[in-house]
Parts: C-alpha cells; structure tokens; sequence
C-alpha cells in the first residue's frame, strides 16, 4: 500500500452513487426480474468509467468502481455463491439504538431491519468468478488514461455475510462461516491477482457479540477475525484493508460499541490498512483511542 512521501493519500469507503437508470436495472434484478443482460453490461461500463474519472477529478488518489455492478456491498454475494437460493429473515441489527425511540424508528425505517433476504438453504461454493473478473475489465478499462496512485476494490468479508444472511443450512455459525471463508477466498484471490489492493468489509467487526454454543471458546469477534484471516492467508498483509463502520443509517447510535472496546482485537486482523468512522457526532472523537492503543508497526491507518 503505497504512502506518498509528500502528502497524505485521499480515498473512501467503497459505495458511490450508481446512475439512476443504472440503479432501477439493479432493483428490477433484485426483485427477479428480466433485465436485458447486454444493456446492463453496457450501463455499469460507462457508469464505472465515470465514476473512476469523477473521483480522479475530485483529487481521489486511491479511487475503484464505486460497486457500480452490486445492489449493495453485503448481499451481492446471493449471485456469486451457491446455496443462497432461499429467503430469510435480513439481519439488519438496527433495533438496539432505535429500540430507545420507537416513534423515530417507525418514521424512519418501519420494519427495515426485518425484512425479508437472501438465507443461506443448501452447500455453499464460489461460482462468481466471471462476475468479478467482469468486474475487474470494467475497472481497468476505466483507468485507462487516469491519472491515480493506487486502485482498490471492495468484498464482503465472510464474517459480514454471515451476519446479514440467515443461515438455515450448516448446523453451527461457525460451520457457516468456513463454509463461506472458503468460498469467498476465490474472490479475494482474484481481486489481489488483479493488481488491485482488497478491501474487506468489516461491519460484523463492530458488534461485539459472543456466540454461544461452539467449540471454540472465541469471542464473537475473535472468531470472525481469524476467520477473516484465513481467508486472505494467501494475500500480503499491505495489498489489503479492512473498513469498520457502525451501519450508515441516519439513528441515534448511542449504543454503538465504542472503538477502544473492540481495537485490540480488530489490529489483529492481517490487511494492513484500517478504515474507520471519523466525522460523525458518535465516533469524531475516537481518534484519541489511539493516543492510548498504538497502531501495530507497519499499519495504516484510513480516517
């Protein structure tokens, strides 16, 4: 990951905003509908090459696809893995802060955080790989005359799909999630191959639940970073970066898990680079966690 010697590199989370035609195409096929499959190609190729250049323009040094092909960063991987086929329950987790005022909750978001998704019904396998090398020519092709530092492109990571997608199949949660860190490698492997720096999407990071039950004794996030690990053993540590987030919705979040409570554990995970909520009223201030936990040598840290 490479740092200039004369100024800081400017970057972002991942999700940009994908045109509005290109959004509806992306709707219909969530909801099972015929889409002109040519016609959709075509729109996330001129969309991916916009956005690469609007970020250039903007002064972006580290820039990608802004997702323009996905419906969203967590539950795309329904199309790329088997055993996805069934419906569930959408783990959105967003009862707890909202709990506190049912009157804002139900003006907000009504019954969004139980909606029905993508659950997990059957033997999952990676069978993605046309997807994301298509993925992969479209970012190319558009950084073809663009003048940027570096690229980077997003994944779920498998502890984030095992939160957000209801497992109805593998008799454990940890079962699940080996299931899907084996399936997911593929695509990270790809990625990384591709020349692109990896970034993993880490919400499940943030929650700061145990799992009962299992055989291992790890905490709920113990588990879910050596999962991610293992997932990525294969990559170097500096080609990769981890993104935290407390969810983006607009709540009151005061029972986020605060940073301090789960950083430990979190700079265990092997990407090098780690990016955080840092200019919201609930996390702004948590930069001075690390005047009391140092960031392990060789870290970067992506505010």
């Amino acid at each position: 990951m490479k740092q200039s010697s004369q100024r800081i590199l400017t970057t972002h989370t991942g999700s940009l905003p994908r045109p509005n035609d290109l959004q509806q195409m992306l709707y219909a096929k969530e909801r099972g509908e015929q889409v002109d499959q040519v016609a959709f190609e075509t729109k996330v190729q001129e969309a991916v090459q916009a956005v690469v250049r609007r970020q250039a323009a903007c002064g972006i040094d580290v820039v990608n696809d802004g997702e323009m092909s996905k419906i969203s960063y967590s539950t795309y991987v329904k199309d790329r893995l088997t055993g996805f086929e069934g419906t569930g329950r959408l783990k959105l987790g967003r009862s707890a802060d909202l709990a506190d005022f049912p009157e804002y909750a139900q003006r907000m978001f009504a019954d969004i955080s139980v909606i029905a998704g993508p659950a997990c019904t059957g033997p999952i396998t990676y069978k993605g790989l046309a997807e994301v090398q298509r993925d992969i020519a479209n970012l190319k092709a558009g950084l073809q005359g663009v003048d940027v530092s570096e690229v980077f492109m997003t994944a779920a990571s498998p502890g984030v799909i095992s939160r957000f997608l209801e497992n109805q199949y593998y008799p454990s949660h940890e079962a699940y999630l080996a299931a899907l860190v084996d399936a997911m490698k593929v695509e990270y492997d790809t990625i990384y191959q591709a020349g692109f720096i990896l970034q993993l999407d880490c919400p499940d990071l943030t929650g700061g639940r145990d799992i009962k039950g299992t055989q291992s004794g790890l905490s709920y996030l113990e588990l879910h970073v050596e999962a991610l690990n293992h997932a990525v053993r294969d990559i170097p540590a500096d080609r990769m970066r981890v993104h935290l987030c407390w969810g983006n919705y607009e709540g009151p979040h005061h029972k986020d898990t605060p940073l301090r409570d789960i950083l430990n554990i979190v700079l265990q995970a092997r990407p090098v680079g780690l990016s955080i909520e840092a200019a919201n009223p609930r996390h702004e201030h948590e930069w001075k966690v690390f005047e009391e936990i140092k960031l392990h040598e060789g870290k970067v840290l992506i505010p």
